[in-house]
């Protein structure tokens, strides 16, 4: 079992036993972290379901990404919080980065900014990943269900 099932695992637990839904909004993750909860255990319970928001357009259209560089801390917020609301989430997680190997949005490659929204408000949190595209993509994956289990800890 890897890594990311053992930490779904306990997500859904936690999930669960507090009787919170989640919800997902991916860019550069490409639905990496919704697969990872969807194939945890009892995830039809707790897991909403997720948006993978590639494009800007979608990001702008759908996630109400306010006009700007996607890149950046009011994309990850406008992500997790309105992903939440469109799925009725109580909890939520956004990625938005630029994973590589050119920059994006002026910002070089491994920048990626997170949005967790709980209680009602986002907040975010800007790492930086070293490794090609797939290593950016596998440590952004694990940063993320990492603040999820934390979220549903608090």
């Amino acid at each position: 079992m890897s890594k990311w099932d053992e930490r779904a695992e306990r997500i859904s637990a936690a999930a669960r036993e507090r009787n919170l839904t989640v919800a997902t909004a991916e860019s550069l993750t490409g639905g990496r972290i919704s697969s990872v909860l969807g194939a945890a255990p009892s995830s039809s319970e707790w897991y909403l379901g997720g948006v993978v928001a590639y494009a800007d357009s979608v990001k702008h259209g759908l996630l109400q990404v306010p006009d700007g560089p996607v890149v950046s801390e009011p994309s990850a917020r406008a992500m997790a919080t309105t992903v939440a609301e469109l799925l009725g989430a109580d909890l939520a997680v956004a990625v938005t980065g630029a994973g590589g190997p050119q920059p994006q949005d002026g910002q070089p490659p491994g920048t990626v900014w997170f949005g967790v929204f709980t209680d009602g408000r986002a907040r975010t949190e800007l790492r930086h990943f070293d490794g090609d595209p797939g290593e950016v993509v596998g440590a952004t994956t694990s940063h993320a269900l990492s603040l999820l289990e934390d979220a549903l800890h608090r």
